[in-house]
């Protein structure tokens, strides 16, 4: 591991900044800021929740959504879970969903609609950890923490050619980056290194050229720097089994039920099934299935794959004649109003796999 000059690093980190930062709907860019132009902590944390393991692609319809329907945390609160559930529905990591809602019912709560301004005070508040508190902190409130995504996380191993695999090389990575925060500037800086990582510093075929790092960086110095940083090998992802049953209506109508609060997929909608287990189900249909029908297997099935686990879903549907009454724990979603239901990604699945015509494009528009 090589040590690189820390005073060198934050001038042309924020000089660069000032003149190439990301224009994102939840950031107040180096300009305005320096105007005293401060950002809302409710849209920092909103922004930072969503960016969990997705992209700011991904994520920008989503946030332009949630803040045109709940544009402060106290809306927030006040919304029914079901509803932020199913404006959630496609961001996947859906435990962020249920936390997102806690959090906002606890800021309103326990701090009158205002966001504490410190990340060990952040830290306190449902679905935010060390690095989301930092991120809010920094961002929002200017406190020089150590904030480290995905991205700063490859510019400082690259930074310092950092040796240490991931994951265990992450305490070394925090505490470079808490050397390099400045005391002033600070939300600047964490923003300034995550648009360094997103734009120049990328995984594959970096722009060393184009750095305003490049003369302090270990990597590029050793004419290597997608070397950095060095990951684990990763154990093999497991494969589990389970039956997904597609009931529809003679008027498109579909069954679904809701998932236990707690757990995978925790609160979301699904069409039932069976247990999702290490060894593939042998019993029939009738033995899993939610109702009596004339239940028929639809080839292939679905596969999804979890960050721990791969899916292989056995699908079956069944048409049902006349308005039967659903299930105990089940409701018949029409047809027109599928696309706004709660649905993860391998329940879509499930249902694409199943239904032809208008039900399937519903459902991929809300994809």
């Amino acid at each position: 591991m090589t040590e690189a000059p820390l005073a060198p690093i934050a001038g042309p980190l924020l000089a660069w900044y000032d003149r190439h930062a990301r224009t994102l709907p939840w950031r107040v860019g180096p300009g305005p800021r320096a105007r005293g132009v401060r950002p809302d902590p409710y849209r920092v944390w909103l922004s930072e929740i969503m960016l969990q393991q997705t992209t700011v692609a991904a994520v920008k319809p989503y946030f332009e959504t949630f803040v045109g329907r709940w544009p402060d945390v106290v809306a927030l609160a006040r919304a029914p879970r079901e509803e932020v559930m199913k404006a959630w529905a496609g961001l996947g990591y859906y435990a962020r969903a249920r936390n997102l809602h806690a959090c906002a019912e606890a800021v309103v709560r326990q701090h009158g609609g205002r966001f504490p301004g410190s990340a060990t005070a952040l830290k306190t508040l449902p679905g935010i950890g060390e690095y989301t508190a930092a991120a809010i902190a920094a961002i929002a409130y200017d406190e020089p923490v150590a904030a480290v995504d995905g991205n700063v996380e490859r510019v400082i191993a690259r930074l310092f050619a950092i040796g240490a695999p991931l994951p265990a090389g992450r305490r070394i990575v925090r505490e470079h980056q808490a050397r390099l925060t400045p005391a002033v500037r600070a939300g600047d800086y964490v923003q300034a290194m995550m648009d360094l990582g997103a734009t120049l510093c990328t995984p594959k075929r970096p722009a060393c050229p184009l750095c305003p790092l490049s003369g302090a960086c270990a990597a590029h110095a050793e004419a290597r720097p997608e070397s950095y940083p060095v990951k684990a090998t990763p154990s093999a992802r497991p494969t589990r089994h389970g039956s997904a049953f597609v009931a529809v209506r003679d008027d498109g109508a579909v069954l679904l039920r809701r998932r236990p609060d707690r757990g995978l997929l925790g609160g979301m909608a699904e069409v039932p099934g069976g247990k999702w287990t290490s060894r593939a189900s042998r019993l029939a249909a009738a033995a899993e299935a939610p109702l009596e029908a004339g239940w028929r297997r639809v080839r292939p099935g679905v596969v999804h794959v979890f960050t721990h686990f791969r899916l292989e879903l056995t699908i079956w549907t069944a048409r049902i004649e006349g308005r039967p009454a659903a299930p105990p724990g089940c409701w018949w979603a029409p047809a027109r109003t599928l696309a706004g239901e709660a649905l993860p990604s391998v329940m879509k699945k499930a249902i694409e796999a199943a239904l032809p015509g208008a039900t399937r494009r519903s459902v991929r528009r809300a994809a």
